[in-house]
């Protein structure tokens, strides 16, 4: 009794949803009172995203104090043109997720856009280091398809924190620097990912490394962001 209760609801669950749902794809929700209502800053939404018929609408970037709040929505990259970093600099801003895994099935990550160029446009390229509250990161880019930098679902290391479980908080201090020959992503004070800035040039990367910075969600995410500024190495 208790097997066939359990096969009709899972059923009559699945008529109910969208068919990306279905497939066991989680599904980006649209944020009510969403856009962008910070003067300066704009925001593109992932090309998938789009297709889905998504827009920058469907997430908000608030003030918030003397930062930001992000709700998301579909996965999305916020800038404001202004902001352009060149030579060595490092882009820092802490990230606090209050309730983790509060709008999502699955974890998903947020973090800091360097390197934008394009920005706005089907050609935009970029790169970002964004932290899970799993305890992982993932570093990534695009040129304008996307390109790994540590692996599809990136990588687990001691430096990020890990939430308490969902619904607890998490917070992390994420920080992108270009030194050199060098790109690096620091969490929570400690280098956690190390790249030759080669390995992000040329075609189907980026086309330099001096750009436009700004910040990066996942889907279905929330956090608020602090500190958020940029200092020349």
């Amino acid at each position: 009794m208790r097997r066939a209760f359990t096969i009709a609801t899972a059923a009559g669950a699945v008529l109910l949803m969208p068919l990306a749902a279905a497939q066991g794809q989680e599904v980006s929700r649209s944020v009510e009172g969403g856009g962008i209502s910070v003067a300066g800053w704009t925001g593109k939404v992932d090309a998938n995203e789009a297709r889905n018929g998504q827009t920058v609408n469907n997430a908000k970037f608030a003030k918030m104090g003397d930062g930001f709040h992000i709700t998301t929505g579909p996965a999305i990259t916020y800038w404001n043109p202004e902001n352009k970093a060149t030579g060595n600099y490092t882009v820092t801003a802490t990230f606090t997720e209050p309730k983790y895994m509060a709008l999502n099935d699955h974890p998903h990550p947020y973090g800091i856009v360097i390197a934008g160029n394009d920005m706005g446009t089907d050609g935009q390229t970029l790169l970002y280091c964004a932290a899970y509250g799993t305890g992982s990161f993932i570093v990534r880019g695009f040129g304008p398809a996307a390109f790994q930098m540590n692996g599809r679902r990136g990588e687990m290391n001691e430096a990020v924190h890990k939430a308490a479980g969902p619904g607890q908080p998490v917070t992390q201090e994420i920080a992108v620097s270009v030194k050199g020959d060098k790109i690096e992503c620091a969490i929570n004070g400690t280098v956690v990912g190390s790249y030759d800035k080669a390995s992000v040039m040329g075609e189907g990367k980026l086309k330099s490394t001096d750009g436009v910075y700004g910040l990066r969600f996942g889907h279905n995410t929330e956090a608020h962001v602090a500190g958020f500024t940029m200092t020349k190495n």
